[in-house]
């Protein structure tokens, strides 16, 4: 038997199924550790997955 291919998940186009991430600023705290800030994807707002696209609706006759 041939195996059975598990449905393609939706990953978000924008961040590539990588919501979060750490960006360096380039100074340091007084510990000595790098300040960084976090970001989330705006598009899918931390989720990593997008959402279907929406049915087209036929207005009108």
């Amino acid at each position: 038997m041939m195996p059975q291919h598990a449905p393609a998940a939706r990953i978000c186009r924008d961040c590539d199924g990588f919501p979060t991430v750490a960006i360096t600023t380039g100074t340091r705290n007084g510990d000595g550790t790098r300040a960084t800030l976090r970001v989330t994807c705006p598009a899918c707002k931390g989720t990593g997955r997008s959402l279907p696209a929406a049915g087209l609706v036929r207005v009108g006759r």
